[in-house]
């Protein structure tokens, strides 16, 4: 919509509360509406105090009545949407998207009737944000290197006890980057940079390092339109 538009309905409006799904930000404002926030392919979302130091760069601004707020730097894709709580339902962005793994609800049970058994490869699987919401090539490569995994295996080849190894996987990387603040090039809320640097990956992006179980070399194989890294020994493909 418009921006004149936009601003018109925000005005006045109270910021209520703050979840995310996914890449999505969603903040409920009252009355009758919420701020979808996506930041794309990488930017800041920062907070400012009255009178505060603004980033050299951004491309939107909000403040509050206490004359605090938050800007956003857009790098590639970012968008903010502005739906009615009526028609949350119906936005085709969101409406369609799977639980968070750090979501209270994903829970070890949650995850093994989500699997079921699926004919899908694993790897292809947990990327679509449809089936859940919020892992992306990053983190993939140690999630499937904890579960021992190899990226294109079948969801239906997977045993009980290999289906729970991958839910604590995703849960062990995923709260360990939650816990560091994000990537070492992203900036959290208080424009604080990440503490997840290289040093924390295992085997992610680090072709020709031993592999930190067996010594054995990694490599950087092709999977479907995404590249993954992985152990050849520790993560076979039965």
């Amino acid at each position: 919509m418009p921006v004149d538009e936009f601003a018109g309905k925000v005005k006045g409006k109270i910021a209520k509360e703050v979840s995310s799904r996914g890449k999505w930000i969603f903040v409920r404002l009252e009355p009758a509406y919420f701020m979808l926030i996506n930041l794309g392919m990488g930017g800041d979302l920062v907070y400012f105090t009255q009178g505060g130091e603004l980033p050299e760069k951004y491309q939107f601004k909000l403040a509050f009545t206490d004359g605090s707020g938050f800007t956003i730097r857009f790098s590639w894709f970012g968008s903010i949407h502005l739906v009615h709580e009526k028609d949350l339902a119906e936005h085709r962005l969101t409406a369609h998207l799977g639980l968070s793994p750090i979501d209270d609800t994903f829970t070890p049970e949650y995850f093994k009737r989500l699997l079921g058994k699926r004919k899908a490869r694993i790897k292809s699987f947990l990327l679509n944000q449809k089936n859940v919401a919020g892992i992306g090539n990053v983190y993939i490569q140690d999630i499937l290197f904890v579960a021992g995994l190899h990226p294109d295996r079948e969801i239906s080849t997977l045993t009980e006890e290999e289906a729970a190894q991958l839910y604590d996987a995703i849960q062990t990387v995923l709260n360990r980057s939650v816990q560091l603040r994000g990537l070492e090039y992203e900036k959290d809320f208080y424009g604080r940079k990440g503490g997840y640097t290289m040093k924390e990956f295992l085997v992610g992006y680090k072709t020709g390092h031993p592999c930190p179980t067996c010594n054995t070399r990694i490599e950087r194989i092709k999977t479907g339109s995404t590249s993954s890294y992985i152990c050849p020994k520790c993560q076979p493909l039965e």
